[in-house]
C-alpha cells in the first residue's frame, strides 16, 4: 500500500513568503492546501507548482472568524487530514504610536493574532483526536523585541509567541508540535501592504525590506527548521540574528541599538 502523503496547509500563500513556501514544498511528495483572500493569485501559485491533483485552493479571510469552523472542516476533508498548519498570513505596520488610533491597532491584531489563534482553536480538536499535528507560526524578529514604527505589529507577534508556547506546554503529550519562525527582513511586499497611521497601505517598499533575504532562500531555511520540528528559529541577516541574543543578555545595549536602527 502506498504511504499517505503528508498534507501541509499554508495561509498567506498567494505572495511573498507564503508563495515561496508553497513552491518549495511543491517539490516534495506532499499534498498542499493554499489559502489567502485572493483566489486568482492562489491559482497562479498552483499553476507554477504544477501537479494540480495534489494541490487545493481554499480561500480564507483571517478577519472572518465566523467562517473558520466550516473552512477547517473543509480543509480536513480535502486530503483526509492536515499534518502541518503553517500560519503565515498577516499584515505589517509603519506608523508611530502617538499617531496611530486604536482602530488601526485593533485591525492589526484581528488579522495577525485573533485570526491565527482562531484558526488554531478550530483545527486543534482534529489534531487532538488524531494525537498528532504540527503548528508552524511565522512571526518576526520583532516578536522578540520591538522597534520604532511597529508597535502593534510587534505586539501581535509577541502575543503569538506567548499563545503558542502555552499551547505547546498543554498539548505536548498529544504529539502536537509547535515551531515559531522569526524572519528578519525578507524582500517581499510586506512593507508595501503595511498599514500606516490612517489605516491605509504604505504603498512603497522600504529599503531595509528590499535589502533582505530572498523569500525563496527564507523558505528553504524555514522548511529545514520545520522538518526538524525546531521549537524556534530566527531566519534573517547576521545583525538581525545577533540582535536577538544581545536583547537577551545585554538589554541596555540592545535598547541603544534599536533607537538608531534603520527599520524602513
Amino acid at each position: 500500500m502506498e504511504k499517505k502523503k503528508n498534507t501541509i496547509w499554508i495561509t498567506g500563500a498567494s505572495s511573498g513568503i507564503g508563495r515561496s513556501l508553497a513552491i518549495v514544498y511543491g517539490k516534495d511528495p506532499v499534498n498542499l492546501i493554499l489559502s489567502a483572500r485572493n483566489k486568482d493569485r492562489l491559482e497562479k501559485v498552483k499553476n507554477e507548482i504544477g501537479e494540480p491533483e495534489r494541490i487545493r485552493i481554499l480561500p480564507l479571510d483571517l478577519t472572518d472568524i465566523e467562517s473558520f469552523p466550516r473552512i477547517v472542516e473543509q480543509a480536513w476533508g480535502l486530503f483526509d487530514g492536515v499534518d502541518v498548519m503553517i500560519h503565515n498570513g498577516g499584515i505589517s505596520q509603519r506608523s508611530l504610536v502617538a499617531e496611530t488610533p486604536l482602530s488601526v491597532d485593533r485591525s492589526i491584531f484581528e488579522t495577525n493574532y485573533f485570526g491565527t489563534i482562531g484558526l488554531t482553536k478550530c483545527l486543534l480538536p482534529y489534531f487532538s483526536r488524531r494525537q498528532s499535528g504540527h503548528f508552524v507560526v511565522v512571526t518576526s524578529v520583532v516578536g522578540k523585541f520591538g522597534t520604532a514604527l511597529r508597535s502593534s505589529y510587534s505586539g501581535s507577534k509577541h502575543a503569538l509567541h506567548g499563545f503558542f508556547e502555552s499551547l505547546r506546554a498543554e498539548h505536548y503529550e498529544e504529539n502536537i508540535r509547535i515551531t515559531l519562525i522569526c524572519p528578519g527582513f525578507v524582500d517581499t511586499n510586506v512593507s508595501i501592504n503595511a498599514l500606516t497611521a490612517d489605516g491605509s497601505r504604505q504603498g512603497t517598499k522600504d529599503k531595509a525590506t528590499a535589502g533582505g533575504l530572498s523569500p525563496d532562500d527564507f523558505a528553504r531555511k524555514a522548511r529545514r527548521a520545520i522538518s526538524r520540528q525546531k521549537h524556534e528559529v530566527v531566519i534573517g541577516g547576521t545583525l538581525e540574528v545577533i540582535a536577538v541574543y544581545i536583547k537577551r543578555f545585554f538589554p541596555g545595549i540592545h535598547a541603544r541599538m534599536i533607537r538608531k536602527a534603520a527599520v524602513t
